[in-house]
């Protein structure tokens, strides 16, 4: 059996990042979030730079992106993740409190696999987190990882 991916979340309000975790912990996969607070960190991990040089290679199994981040915003990282071909394959879910339709159609036109606006009742949040977790961290079957074959 392989281990679990770690869910890589990107979100720089301490408040949604508290309530994302908290839900992430009642299915019991809080201990495979990494938690970044902007988009440059991202990055980071993703490239293993910065604080996260040491960390295991391979990508997560999951990346849910604010849209509005300090450093580096969530569409930049976006078109990051899906102009590397090593990153590519990696879901990315737009979990962002923004309803514009500007940022939707963007988000979709750069490869995000799914959008999700944070509801703002506290119930409906956290229950959105946790099938966000579930579906993505456990339940879906995300493609091989190539290994350094250079294609």
């Amino acid at each position: 059996m392989t281990a679990i991916k770690p869910i890589l979340l990107a979100e720089d309000n301490p408040r949604d990042a508290e309530l994302a975790m908290a839900a992430m912990e009642e299915q019991q996969i809080a201990d495979k979030v990494v938690l970044c607070h902007d988009g440059a960190e991202v990055l980071d991990y993703l490239y293993c730079r910065g604080q996260f040089t040491s960390r295991l290679k391979g990508n997560p199994a999951v990346v849910f992106l604010d849209l509005k981040m300090p450093k580096v915003n969530g569409l930049e990282v976006l078109r990051a993740i899906k102009s590397d071909a090593t990153l590519r394959p990696i879901p990315v879910v737009m979990l962002t409190s923004s309803r514009e339709e500007r940022d939707l159609s963007e988000s979709y036109s750069l490869g995000a696999n799914a959008y999700v606006v944070k509801p703002v009742e506290f119930h409906q949040f956290v229950s959105a987190v946790k099938e966000l977790g579930m579906f993505w961290g456990v339940i879906n079957e995300p493609p091989p990882e190539r290994s350094g074959s250079g294609h």
